[in-house]
């Protein structure tokens, strides 16, 4: 199992393993940035994921998803906050990221 001390360290990491693009959570997908394309929860799966807490504070933690999507060829990352200001999801896409 890999094992991160920081954000940066894993993002630097799975990047050299192929997670070369950045997603943005939107509220029932995944929003590709460069290939401008959108991934319903059913079209990509969780590879791995990582948590950390960057501060003591709860409000300074974030998940690290690494993606991949056979449907459109790509992996990338995911990088979402979590606590007090999570953004809002559908079931679906609560249910994907969580499941990992």
């Amino acid at each position: 199992m890999e094992n991160y001390d920081t954000l940066s360290q894993a993002i630097n990491a799975l990047k050299k393993q192929g997670y070369t693009q950045d997603f943005n959570l939107k509220e029932n997908c995944l929003e590709c940035i460069a290939g401008n394309k959108s991934l319903q929860p059913h079209e990509f799966v969780i590879d791995k994921s990582f948590r950390f807490d960057v501060d003591e504070d709860p409000s300074d933690q974030a998940v690290l998803y690494a993606i991949s999507s056979h449907a459109h060829n790509i992996k990338g990352l995911l990088v979402n906050g979590y606590g007090i200001y999570s953004e809002a999801m559908s079931n679906a896409m609560l249910e994907k990221l969580t499941s990992k």
